[in-house]
């Protein structure tokens, strides 16, 4: 027994679909480059198409590998802190921008205020994130204790929130946008749309790796022994919840405390 574990220590684990995750990151950069530095849009589609491909087909056969033939070394909530670290950086530098721009522009701000903003939708979104969290939890709990049944159901009702939040917040998008608040409108659409749609994408990358996460419990390649990546996007989506609400107070909040102030003040 312990010769195997020792063998098993001494064993370096070796994988070709970390490449395919680089060589996507690597695309995404020139695409991004191609569309505005290059202004080559179609370069830029061919790009964002290998980017797609590369990302999504390296970290499912990523994944894959582990779930069939990898061992769980607990390293993964460590990584994704770091990751979680770098992604706190990002985020408070696009509350800089808004902050900014709302400093600065505040004598035109109360004109820039859409009459279509609803203040209680985000209210609604924030209450359907902190019931997902709930529910990733348990989750979490379910398949620490080996109950996949469990487990399948917590995850299949957080996906459906985390979806139903996605919904909700593009047909919010499309309402603002019909009534003329677009992204180029004035600073605050193109600050309010920066925020908000960039916290959708982390949204949504959250359920592709739920769903992921779903079809391995589905498929009986989960257990107690291998809870690392569920742990991992755990913390990831709490991650997420947490900053939709700083999100919501700025892009909401913040940016129509001009117009209340001024309706306020008319009546």
């Amino acid at each position: 027994m312990a010769h195997e574990e020792a063998h098993h220590h001494g064993h370096h684990e070796v994988s070709v679909w970390p490449v395919g995750v680089g060589l996507g990151a690597l695309f995404a950069v020139l695409a991004f480059t191609a569309f505005f530095q290059w202004k080559m849009p179609f370069l830029a589609v061919i790009f964002a198409g290998l980017t797609v491909v590369l990302l999504l087909g390296g970290m499912a056969g990523w994944v894959n590998e582990f779930f069939t033939t990898g061992h769980d070394e607990k390293h993964g909530k460590i990584a994704i802190v770091f990751f979680v670290g770098s992604e706190i950086i990002v985020f408070g530098t696009m509350f800089a921008a808004f902050w900014r721009a709302w400093v600065f522009n505040a004598h035109d701000w109360v004109n820039w205020v859409p009459q279509e903003m609803n203040l209680l939708m985000p209210v609604i979104l924030t209450l359907i994130l902190w019931a997902s969290s709930g529910a990733i939890v348990l989750a979490e709990k379910a398949i620490e204790h080996g109950n996949v049944g469990a487990y399948n159901k917590w995850m299949a009702i957080t996906i459906a929130l985390g979806t139903l939040f996605v919904v909700l917040h593009v047909w919010e998008w499309i309402h603002l946008w019909h009534g003329g608040f677009t992204l180029g409108s004035n600073m605050y659409g193109t600050a309010f749309y920066m925020l908000t749609g960039f916290h959708t994408s982390h949204v949504i990358v959250g359920l592709i790796a739920m769903l992921y996460l779903l079809w391995v419990g589905l498929s009986g390649k989960i257990d107690e022994t291998k809870t690392t990546a569920v742990v991992a996007t755990g913390f990831y989506w709490h991650f997420v919840d947490i900053v939709w609400m700083f999100v919501a107070t700025n892009a909401y909040f913040v940016g129509s405390i001009p117009a209340l102030k001024t309706a306020i003040g008319g009546h």
